[in-house]
């Protein structure tokens, strides 16, 4: 059975991890850079299994789900780093960031005929 943790849960247990199996964290360039490098990934994952690029060899598109999963996962790792080094609590800036959208969008997406 899989864990279920909170966001704050996460960016605790990364940062334990970093602190005792990292040893410690990358710069916060560095650890921008991966990101970057990371998002690369899951796009090019993206464009094999759900656009038009086809994978190389048409064997490794049967792993690719699995694969896709851990690059989501480097991502949302990176993520975590990246707001304990800079001090963001990423609950708090997600349900901020919600409220911003829940105003912001209140009638736009509901208005938009290409949603529909």
């Amino acid at each position: 059975m899989t864990k279920k943790m909170t966001i704050q849960q996460a960016q605790d247990t990364v940062d334990q991890w970093i602190n005792t199996i990292g040893v410690r964290y990358y710069s916060e360039l560095t650890n921008t850079a991966l990101l970057m490098e990371e998002v690369g990934e899951v796009a090019r994952l993206m464009a094999r299994i759900y656009g038009e690029q086809s994978f190389k060899n048409p064997d490794d598109a049967a792993g690719a789900p699995a694969q896709l999963a851990d690059e989501m996962a480097d991502v949302l790792f990176l993520i975590l780093c990246l707001a304990n080094q800079t001090g963001i609590n990423l609950t708090e800036a997600l349900q901020k960031n919600l409220d911003k959208k829940t105003k912001r969008d209140a009638e736009r997406h509901a208005n938009n005929e290409k949603l529909r």
